[in-house]
């Protein structure tokens, strides 16, 4: 499988999550609920992540899942523990540590960044910020296929 992440482009030049990621200094992405959500148990290490930013339609990185984490039904002190001790690969703002205080948590460490020629995504209503599929060209302008959450479900 691979995984196509959606990224914040919220906040000041240089602060983008995007940008974090292709300058190495967020090597780690979370995802976070009350309860077990895509991509919680559904990530593995050797898979492959696409990053498209917020708001755009261009799939403009890749990279390869190292090692991944997943917890469920912390309590509010191991959810304050668990993004104090990888805040060095996940590179929050505290807007983000807040929004991603949650009881069940995927974190996902990722190497071999590199940017690709620009894909178009084609963005369908039915998507979440974090899309599992076969492969990337089923979400591209052209060769797209409908979107359902047929690999996503638990």
């Amino acid at each position: 499988m691979v995984h196509l992440v959606y990224c914040d482009n919220a906040g000041k030049k240089g602060e983008r999550v995007l940008d974090k990621i292709m300058d190495g200094t967020k090597t780690m992405v979370i995802r976070g609920a009350a309860g077990r959500k895509i991509p919680h148990s559904r990530v593995f290490e050797g898979e492959t992540l696409f990053f498209l930013e917020k708001g755009t339609t261009q799939i403009c990185a890749k990279a390869t899942v190292t090692s991944v984490h997943n917890y469920v039904k912390l309590s509010e002190e191991e959810i304050t523990n668990i993004l104090d001790e990888n805040q060095p690969k996940l590179n929050l703002s505290e807007k983000q540590k807040d929004r991603w205080h949650k009881k069940c948590l995927c974190l996902v460490e990722f190497g071999h960044v590199e940017a690709i020629t620009p894909l178009e995504f084609d963005k369908q209503s039915n998507m979440d910020d974090w899309l599992i599929i076969e492969k990337i060209e089923d979400v591209v302008v052209g060769t797209s296929i409908p979107y359902n959450y047929e690999k996503s479900r638990f």
